[in-house]
């Protein structure tokens, strides 16, 4: 029996492995297909995540400093600062740097071998799973779930309340080096879309949308065909969906939730990775606690959700406002506020403000809000969504 099964083996699966196995425990790790596989994912990252994680730099495709924002009307806000801002990872090749590093530490990979079921019982959980052809069980004293968003494993714990689908693909371009970040009904509705540069001529492109992301993803690919930005608008996009709110628990007896899984997604964005890799060291740190005193029942794990969330639970709840406040905006309000942000030098203050990291979206949500020529135009624009910069 193995002390820990962590099922997933995508980042945030990698690292709890990486930190368990580290400390010493028997830690196998379940894939549902080989370590790499192809991901719905841009892969951007900050470099504070890149620094702090350690992350291999032969996974990084290049950085980023600068962006072109276009409003729904083609009004333009160019970001840019002197520091690089953020990196632009190879998601398979960070995949498969993330379960080496694991592995190194003596955790044992099991891929192409999804999870059907996950149950405890008695001092241990059983995960049935599937091999081949052959069905198999395996078990451990303790389970981590990391598969990503969607997985029927932890019914049990409650349900994610909101999400969005992701489409992207993968394109030819002609001469994009900045990434474009693109607004408006007709183009993501209530969202965005994306067009991120990798190894030239190469990029991604893609959008959020809760519905028809086949419709938009294949609109916003023959819109860039005919501007002359991509090459060709016949690619294959991939889907997949991305959380915008946590789960409603993340912990039961002898089971830890992270990652995507958890819902520890940004909600302005629905980038995972960061937020992934911070609540998987403080699962392995837990988790690990709970091991060497033998005590797996849910209080004792209770502890995890409780550390996250003082670190996180802020963050995640300013941003969800200020997702679904930008939901309530129609093309015209957006094109206003750019028209504001612009006349005053809101985007200039902001970008040279240096307590504003790059992941710290709630701190610059409450920033702009608080702006006073746009907080007044907001409420004269009537946007059916209270205004309103209190989070506990």
């Amino acid at each position: 029996m193995h002390d820990v099964l962590v099922i997933g083996d995508g980042p945030a699966g990698s690292q709890v492995a990486y930190r368990l196995a580290g400390q010493g425990y028997d830690v196998a790790v379940l894939g549902k297909k080989e370590p790499g596989s192809q991901v719905c994912c841009t892969g951007i990252i900050s470099q504070v995540c890149a620094n702090a994680f350690a992350i291999d730099e032969g996974t990084i495709l290049g950085r980023v400093r600068s962006a072109r924002i276009f409003a729904p009307s083609g009004k333009l806000i160019e970001l840019w600062r002197r520091e690089n801002q953020a990196c632009i990872i190879n998601r398979s090749a960070f995949d498969v740097s993330m379960a080496n590093r694991a592995q190194s530490n003596g955790a044992q990979y099991m891929p192409s071998s999804p999870a059907k079921s996950l149950t405890v019982e008695g001092d241990r959980v059983v995960v049935e799973l599937t091999r081949g052809e052959a069905n198999l069980k395996i078990e451990a004293r303790a389970a981590v779930v990391a598969t990503g968003f969607g997985t029927r494993l932890v019914e049990g714990l409650g349900k994610i309340g909101d999400f969005v689908i992701g489409a992207q693909a993968e394109v030819e371009t002609r001469d994009i080096d900045e990434v474009e970040v693109y607004l408006g009904q007709e183009i993501a509705p209530g969202f965005f879309a994306w067009l991120v540069p990798t190894s030239p001529p190469m990029a991604r492109v893609g959008l959020l949308a809760r519905r028809n992301p086949e419709f938009y993803i294949r609109k916003l690919l023959s819109s860039l065909h005919a501007q002359g930005k991509v090459v060709s608008d016949e690619e294959s996009p991939s889907y997949r969906g991305v959380p915008l709110q946590p789960l409603a628990r993340t912990y039961g007896e002898r089971v830890l939730v992270v990652g995507d899984a958890a819902g520890q997604v940004k909600p302005t964005t629905g980038g995972g990775i960061y937020y992934g890799l911070m609540c998987a060291d403080i699962a392995a740190h837990n988790l690990g606690r709970a091991l060497e005193k033998d005590n797996l029942s849910a209080k004792s794990l209770a502890s995890y959700e409780r550390e996250w969330k003082r670190k996180l639970g802020r963050e995640l709840r300013i941003g969800y406002w200020g997702r679904r406040f930008f939901e309530h905006l129609n093309d015209k309000q957006i094109d206003r506020i750019f028209d504001i942000i612009k006349a005053n030098g809101i985007d200039d203050t902001l970008l040279k403000a240096d307590d504003l990291p790059f992941d710290s979206h709630g701190k610059a949500i409450l920033r702009l809000v608080g702006q006073r020529a746009l907080s007044r135009a907001l409420r004269v624009m009537k946007v059916p969504f209270r205004i309103g910069t209190q989070f506990s």
